[in-house]
């Protein structure tokens, strides 16, 4: 037997440590070179690691979750393929058996029902033929909600019973709240969102200013553009907004900086590096357009599509999902009549868009109805003062409700 112990990489960005974020082999499996092993996460993406030999695993460093040291053993590999299948992180070695040694005791059949706890001692309504298909699986009928006259438990009642154990689904009986409690364990790319988080709203006190915004006329110029585009290419209202906070940060320079904290310096920025918070199944990311100062509307547009996309699909590279210096959050339809966002950390703003809807308003002494939407926006109060935020959303304010303006030199 030949052991090839493959150690965690450095992984860049002065990484000393990562967690495992995914197995995809188990020991016992054969493995080739080059075969993806396993994910282990940074604090912005997952990365996939390579065997880099042939062979089969024989142990693996930990569970998802785990923290493993740059230059830790990872994966050990069998390179002759010869290892003893029962090697496992942890697994204690088992003496061989002898003739004199009694053969283990058969396990339980695998349909063996478990033991139940009696919920209810009570007699229970229902016929022989259910009575005794419980008793032939095990079942204690006190657990099973009959829904016949007089709470009788009919057939369907038994076989749902049966169909919801087995499918692990939460079991109680008539009247008794259950007490099973799921434990989640927070790894991978939860944990580090909750860790930055924590850290923002530690360090980072928080202004929020929020405004809201007449989107009449955008809207119905988004309309008219779409009208003449294919589905894939429709424009939302994002670049839209994208453009007019390009153009606001020419006059508020001092939103468009990031904090370099262990330097005490502000970074401010000539160009924008646009933040796009996307919701994804593995939770929040923020991919960024970069240099989307110099995009028309159309090329905003596609880089937010194509950058959103590569999120939720994982397929966004490290490269893309770092380095934004303002940041863009919406929740579209779930968008709510406010929220407060949370700074993305090194930024010192985020504009958060809420959800559009036409509401009565006074126009030049006449009720109307009007497209309203508001912005919610978070500033880093030690380095933005309330009145140069305040006045940036009324910049960006004007120029959605004149959109036309969002377009001129």
């Amino acid at each position: 037997m030949s052991d090839y112990i493959f150690k965690l990489p450095d992984l860049g960005e002065g990484t000393v440590e990562s967690e495992i974020g995914e197995w995809f082999v188990k020991v016992g499996d054969r493995v080739k070179e080059e075969d993806v092993v396993g994910t282990m996460m940074t604090d912005k993406a997952a990365v996939e690691l390579s065997s880099p030999v042939s062979g089969k695993v024989v142990k693996l460093a930990g569970e998802p979750g785990d923290v493993i040291a740059v230059g830790a053993a990872l994966v050990v590999i069998d390179t002759e393929g010869t290892a003893d299948e029962g090697r496992t992180t942890g697994a204690k070695e088992q003496p061989a058996e002898t003739a004199s040694e009694p053969p283990p005791a058969e396990p339980a059949a695998a349909d063996a029902a478990p033991a139940e706890e009696p919920a209810d001692h009570s007699r229970v309504i229902t016929s022989p033929a259910v009575r005794m298909r419980a008793k032939e699986a095990g079942v204690d009928l006190a657990l099973v909600q009959g829904t016949g006259p007089g709470g009788r438990i009919v057939r369907k009642d038994f076989d749902r019973y049966l169909k919801a154990r087995a499918t692990g689904m939460t079991i109680a009986a008539p009247g008794v709240p259950s007490t099973k409690v799921k434990e989640i364990k927070i790894i991978g790319l939860r944990r580090i969102i909750a860790e930055r988080m924590q850290a923002a709203k530690r360090e980072i006190p928080h202004f929020a200013y929020i405004e809201e915004i007449d989107i009449t006329e955008l809207e119905s110029l988004r309309k008219h553009l779409n009208s003449k585009r294919d589905a894939a290419d429709r424009l939302t209202l994002l670049p839209f907004l994208g453009l007019a906070l390009i153009k606001a940060l020419r006059q508020f320079p001092q939103c468009n900086v990031t904090h370099d904290k262990d330097r005490n310096l502000l970074l401010q920025h000539e160009a924008v590096h646009l933040g796009v918070a996307t919701q994804t199944p593995d939770g929040l990311k923020v991919p960024v357009v970069k240099h989307a100062e110099m995009m028309s509307i159309d090329g905003l547009a596609g880089e937010i599509r194509r950058l959103s996309e590569a999120a939720r699909t994982n397929k966004a590279k490290k490269s893309e999902l770092s380095g934004s210096t303002i940041t863009i959050t919406s929740l579209g339809k779930l968008g709510g009549i406010a929220s407060t966002p949370v700074i993305n950390s090194p930024e010192v703003g985020i504009i958060g868009v809420n959800r559009a809807v036409e509401r009565p308003m006074v126009i030049n002494g006449q009720i109307a109805v009007r497209l309203m939407m508001n912005l919610s926006t978070s500033f880093d109060h030690r380095f933005v003062d309330g009145y140069d935020a305040a006045a940036m959303i009324q910049c960006i304010k004007e120029m959605l409700e004149h959109p036309a303006t969002i377009f001129l030199p």
